[in-house]
């Protein structure tokens, strides 16, 4: 009794042959095309034209079916997924497109016909519900990047580069996110900004890790280049002019203030200091960040036993292409003198 060697990839085919790839398919297409009409054919064309290929309508449809019956409804799912105490019903060959996912079902036991694994997500508070099941549906189709809004778009990418293999999802969520930055925003970006870790080039001997990967420095700029061309956002001035105080309204001067009152020291200080920061004369920026630090005081810096302080050099002694220079120094404990 014979026996046929086992392998580690199953033949699909019958009588051993294994699946058509695709471009066997087309060349496959392209040869009965081609046969229709060939001058060496013994018979003559009969006038009916050639029926077209529909290659790419019949791929939507599969995709379409992928997701409505596969993902939406779960049937015929040979996968149990648990995360973030929802549970979904898929199916291992299409989560086997993300690299994440297929080195979690490679290395998670099995106990039952169907395979169980557990996504635990509590030391990614940026991937989200909405995020992460946005992220699963476009394993199966891409409609789920119709999905993706300024208000997901982070969850969404953060998802992304969690699941892996899903790149042009991730560079849509990311411009999403870009577009989202305003003023009215900003809050949410700043606290962003002060949790997610920078590149680590300051400090290379502590290495930074982040679920965003390359995704997180390149937010980190789009937050600190928002803020340093606010002004000639809301004055909608060209990048090449100043936005000197005389031509900025009292409204506008104002909500630089507000959104530079809540900013990070650091991203304050480089904001204030870089010469894109255009904002008008020296003294203007002087003043600017003069008030900014006084509204500061009340908030931000409020209890952090530090003092913010702005120097305007003169002569020649920039800093950084700024005569600006904000720094902040340690408040001194008060010194009680006890007589003996």
């Amino acid at each position: 009794m014979s026996s046929v060697p086992s392998s580690s990839a199953s033949v699909n085919g019958r009588n051993g042959h294994v699946n058509p790839t695709p471009s066997q398919i087309g060349s496959v297409s392209e040869t009965y095309e081609a046969n229709q009409t060939s001058p060496s054919s013994a018979y003559p064309v009969n006038g009916f034209p050639s029926p077209p290929y529909q290659q790419t309508s019949h791929n939507e449809e599969i995709v379409n079916h992928l997701y409505h019956s596969g993902f939406q409804t779960g049937n015929y799912a040979d996968t149990i997924l648990h995360v973030h105490q929802n549970v979904y019903r898929l199916h291992a060959i299409i989560l086997s497109r993300s690299p994440y996912l297929a080195h979690l079902m490679s290395t998670s036991p099995q106990t039952s016909g169907q395979r169980i694994i557990y996504v635990n997500l509590e030391q990614e508070p940026e991937v989200t519900q909405e995020g992460f099941a946005l992220a699963l549906g476009y394993l199966y189709s891409s409609v789920s990047m119709g999905m993706i809004q300024p208000q997901n778009a982070r969850a969404v990418l953060a998802a992304g580069c969690l699941l892996g293999g899903m790149e042009d999802l991730c560079a849509f969520a990311y411009d999403m996110c870009r577009q989202s930055l305003s003023a009215d925003t900003i809050d949410q970006w700043l606290h962003f900004f002060d949790t997610v870790p920078s590149s680590g080039d300051a400090t290379p001997d502590l290495p930074q890790t982040s679920v965003f990967g390359l995704y997180a420095q390149r937010l980190r700029d789009d937050v600190f280049h928002f803020l340093v061309t606010l002004p000639e956002t809301l004055e909608g001035a060209p990048p090449q002019q100043d936005v000197s105080s005389e031509n900025t309204t009292s409204s506008t001067r104002d909500i630089l203030l507000q959104v530079y009152s809540r900013v990070p020291f650091e991203l304050f200080k480089s904001a204030v200091e870089s010469p894109t920061f255009r904002i008008g004369s020296d003294q203007t920026r002087f003043k600017f960040a003069k008030d900014a630090i006084e509204l500061r005081k009340r908030g931000i810096s409020r209890g952090m036993g530090a003092e913010e302080t702005v120097v305007l050099a003169f002569g020649g002694g920039n800093f950084a292409g700024s005569a600006v220079h904000i720094t902040r120094k340690l408040r001194k404990r008060p010194l009680w003198k006890v007589n003996s």
